[in-house]
C-alpha cells in the first residue's frame, strides 16, 4: 500500500499539469453538486407536489452531468476550448435535458400567438374536456366537463394539461368565434302511433324552445364566416325520420349553448312528456318481445 502511494506521489510531483487537471476537475464536480443540491431544496420547498419535484429534480440531474461533462471535458482535452463550439453544445444538452419545458414554453407562445383558445373557452384536448380558467407559461388549466357525468356537466376536478399537448393532440373549442354546437334528441315511438302527428308535434316543441337562439346563431355563423369555411344551410331546428326495431325514431336536431345543453334537452323532453300525454294515438316506444301463439295447434 506504501509502494502505491509512493508511485502516485511521484507522478504529481513529475506532473503539475496533471496534477492541476485533477484538481480542478475534483473541484469543478463539488461546485456542480453542490449548486444541484441547493437547487433540489428550493424546488421542494416551493413546489409541494410529489410529482412536479420529480421532474425537476430529474431535469436538474440531466443538466447538472451534462454541463459536468463539458466543463471536465474541456479541461482534459484541447479540442473543446472554442467558445462557441462550447455554447453550442451547451445549448443542444439543455435543449435534450430540458425538452418538455421548452416545448411547453413554445405551445404557449403559439396560444397567445394563433389563440387556439383562450381563458373561458370550453374546448377538448385529447380526451380532456372542460372550461380554461387559467393559462400560464408551462402549463394550461381546465375546469373538467364529461367524464362519468353525462351531458357534458363539470364534475368539480381541476385537470393541469402541460401546453405541449397543443401540439400533439386534437384540439376541439366548443366556444370559439360560433358559441353553438349541434344537439340530437331521439325520440321512439311505436310502429302503431301517429308518427306523422308526434313528428309535428316535435318540431312545434323544437321550434318553441331554440327560437330564441337561431337569430343570435345566424350572426355568429356570418361573422365565423370570416375566418373559417362554415357553411350551414338551415339554422333552425328539423325533425328527422328513421326506422329502428323497436319503432319510428324521430331525431330533433338544434342548436344549443354548450353550457346550457343539458337544461335545453330537460326543457324539451318535459315537453315532449306532457304533451304525448294529451295524446292516446302516441306512444313512446322501448325494447319490446311479440309471441305469437297459434290456437289451431291447442
Amino acid at each position: 500500500m506504501q509502494d502505491i502511494t509512493t508511485q502516485i506521489q511521484e507522478v504529481f510531483e513529475s506532473s503539475p499539469s496533471l496534477t492541476y487537471k485533477i484538481v480542478l476537475t475534483v473541484g469543478v464536480i463539488f461546485v456542480i453538486w453542490l449548486i444541484r443540491y441547493l437547487a433540489v431544496r428550493m424546488v421542494n420547498k416551493q413546489l409541494p407536489e410529489a410529482k412536479e419535484q420529480y421532474k425537476w429534480r430529474k431535469n436538474l440531474t440531466y443538466v447538472s452531468a451534462f454541463i459536468g461533462f463539458l466543463i471536465v471535458g474541456r479541461i482534459w482535452f484541447e479540442g473543446i476550448h472554442s467558445l462557441a463550439t462550447f455554447l453550442g453544445l451547451l445549448s443542444a444538452g439543455l435543449a435534450i435535458a430540458l425538452k418538455d419545458p421548452i416545448t411547453d414554453f413554445a405551445g404557449w407562445l403559439f396560444i397567445l400567438w394563433r389563440k387556439p383558445f383562450n381563458v373561458g373557452d370550453r374546448i377538448q384536448l385529447g380526451d380532456t374536456k372542460g372550461d380554461v380558467i387559467d393559462l400560464r407559461i408551462f402549463k394550461f388549466t381546465v375546469l373538467e366537463i364529461g367524464n362519468w357525468v353525462r351531458s357534458d356537466q363539470s364534475t368539480g376536478r381541476v385537470v393541469h394539461i402541460p401546453n405541449h399537448q397543443i401540439f400533439s393532440d386534437p384540439l376541439a373549442n366548443y366556444t370559439s368565434s360560433f358559441d353553438f354546437i349541434w344537439n340530437e334528441l331521439e325520440v321512439l315511438v311505436t310502429f302503431e302511433s301517429d308518427w306523422e302527428k308526434a313528428k309535428n308535434i316535435l318540431q312545434d316543441i323544437a321550434d318553441k324552445h331554440i327560437e330564441q337562439f337561431s337569430e343570435q346563431a345566424n350572426r355568429q355563423v356570418q361573422r365565423a364566416q370570416k375566418a373559417y369555411l362554415i357553411y350551414y344551410r338551415h339554422l333552425t331546428p328539423i325533425v328527422y325520420t328513421d326506422v329502428q326495431d323497436s319503432g319510428i325514431c324521430l331525431t330533433i336536431r338544434h342548436l344549443s349553448n354548450p353550457r346550457n345543453r343539458r337544461g335545453v334537452s330537460q326543457d324539451i323532453w318535459e315537453d315532449i312528456l306532457r304533451t304525448f300525454s294529451q295524446h292516446d294515438d302516441i306512444e313512446l316506444a322501448y325494447p319490446t318481445m311479440r309471441i305469437y301463439k297459434d290456437h289451431k295447434n291447442d
